[in-house]
């Protein structure tokens, strides 16, 4: 077995592992709850955010929301400062994203949400249930902070898959409740592969 393959191998059990000690707790009920009454029958939208690696993930689950059927924004915390906060309204729910649980940008999005709208809440998804975010937050999820597979410890890897994953359960769910159907992802689709797809 070469280094790399040896390597490849312990990465997929590692992160598998991972994924795989996610603890379940009514918490993702709250956080479907919320998402279905804010944006399916009050007609807002999901606003998602994070800072760095986690924000990619916050925008990758803002798109496969809005792709089946959950209208959902992704906000860049730092832009949120500088005048894109006025994206918000008053029946939003938020979907917050840092594995620290102390991000500063996205501490102060909270700040600076609630003196906008006290009224919205806020989802985490946190490795860190101890943390401020954790503690502002209407409803957290927690990844159970599997260590990272990046030789240094550092790099953020196995948090951004279990993240990924977390945001996977939320969409699924709210498709399951909602009643989303091939024909309503056909409308949504008009392109590529999936929208042959969606429509045969």
């Amino acid at each position: 077995m070469t280094t790399i393959e040896k390597t490849m191998r312990d990465i997929i059990v590692a992160e598998s592992q991972a994924i795989a000690t996610i603890p379940y707790s009514e918490s993702y009920d709250r956080a479907v709850e919320l998402i279905i009454e804010h944006v399916h029958h009050r007609k807002g939208k999901l606003v998602t955010s994070g800072m760095g690696k986690a924000g990619q993930i916050a925008l990758n689950i803002a798109t496969t929301f809005s792709s089946t059927g959950t209208p959902a924004v992704n906000l860049h915390p730092s832009e949120a400062q500088h005048g894109d906060l006025g994206v918000l309204q008053p029946d939003d729910v938020m979907l917050l994203i840092s594995n620290s649980g102390r991000t500063r940008e996205i501490i102060d999005l909270i700040e600076l949400t609630h003196k906008l709208y006290p009224g919205i809440p806020t989802i985490v998804i946190t490795g860190n249930s101890d943390s401020e975010l954790a503690k502002r937050a209407t409803v957290a999820l927690y990844t159970a902070d599997a260590p990272e597979v990046c030789p240094l410890g550092l790099t953020p890897t196995t948090s951004t898959t279990m993240m990924t994953v977390i945001g996977d359960i939320l969409v699924v769910n709210v498709m399951n409740l909602t009643g989303f159907t091939k024909s309503d992802y056909a409308l949504r689709h008009h392109g590529g592969y999936l929208g042959s797809v969606s429509r045969s």
